[in-house]
């Protein structure tokens, strides 16, 4: 009889402790983490994803070949991002979203330092393309300048083209890319911009709120497809920022609470 009591013990104690674990888990829990756990499943294991990459490249492919058929005033460019538009950051993504965290400069910049990012779909091939053809790349991220080493590691590792100092432009006091932009078209003629957030194409997207964002974008709809070379990305980017309209100090709770009241159901 002693033995089943301590059997039946065994197993309360067991459900008890269980149960308890789960509560644990529910109430660590956060839209923002677990659902970017449930993106970055998309980024690394969707085709669809990857069709969407080289559906974006197969058309700047495209137009590279138009551009060289034209008369042109000067050197030709394209300028690119690098975050989620060349290289594929997903596995910090993970890292970060199984601990419940969100982004952090410090592991971000842990993450950067290995130069383990892998390449998006598609990317290194046109880039490869269109330097063979003489237009410079430039990589314009707003990576910290103390990312330098690490990004241009990662880059050179993979052999994409103009992986050079000079031309890597990393961010130094503004995360607005619009300066840095109209510099390189000092000297070339930019005939793509490339990136994953629609800051990487116009100043008109730069911080502004969701509804202005959607404003701009339908203003500028001609351009997507022609100048402007989307990628997809979502797990992060302004689009997020706008939602929590660019609150860097909101909790976890706190981000839960927005992204419920701004969603449809019915």
């Amino acid at each position: 009889m002693k033995k089943y009591v301590i059997l039946i013990s065994a197993l309360v104690l067991g459900c008890s402790t269980a149960k308890q674990q789960s509560a644990t888990a529910v109430s660590s829990s956060n839209l923002t983490a677990e659902g970017k756990l449930f993106t970055a499943l998309f980024q690394q294991r969707a085709a669809e994803y990857k069709a969407l990459c080289f559906q974006a490249f197969n058309i700047a492919h495209i137009r590279v070949d138009e551009a060289l058929l034209l008369p042109q005033s000067g050197p030709l460019a394209i300028v690119t991002d690098i975050d989620e538009t060349v290289l594929d950051n997903s596995p910090y993504d993970v890292k970060q979203s199984l601990q419940g965290k969100d982004y952090e400069q410090k592991s971000w910049e842990e993450w950067t330092a290995l130069s383990r990012a892998d390449t998006i779909p598609g990317a290194l091939p046109f880039l490869k393309y269109a330097s063979s053809k003489g237009v410079k790349i430039f990589y314009l991220t707003n990576r910290a300048e103390t990312e330098r080493k690490g990004t241009l590691a990662n880059l050179v590792k993979f052999g994409f083209p103009d992986a050079v100092n000079e031309n890597l432009i990393l961010k130094q006091t503004v995360s607005s890319k619009e300066a840095r932009r109209q510099k390189i078209a000092e000297t070339h003629n930019i005939i793509l911009l490339m990136g994953d957030n629609l800051a990487d194409f116009s100043a008109l997207f730069d911080k502004k709120p969701a509804d202005e964002r959607l404003k701009n974008t339908y203003a500028s709809a001609a351009d997507f497809g022609k100048r402007f070379i989307v990628l997809p990305n979502p797990v992060y980017g302004d689009w997020e920022g706008a939602v929590y309209q660019y609150n860097l100090k909101l909790k976890a709770a706190q981000k839960d609470s927005v992204i419920k009241s701004v969603l449809k159901s019915y």
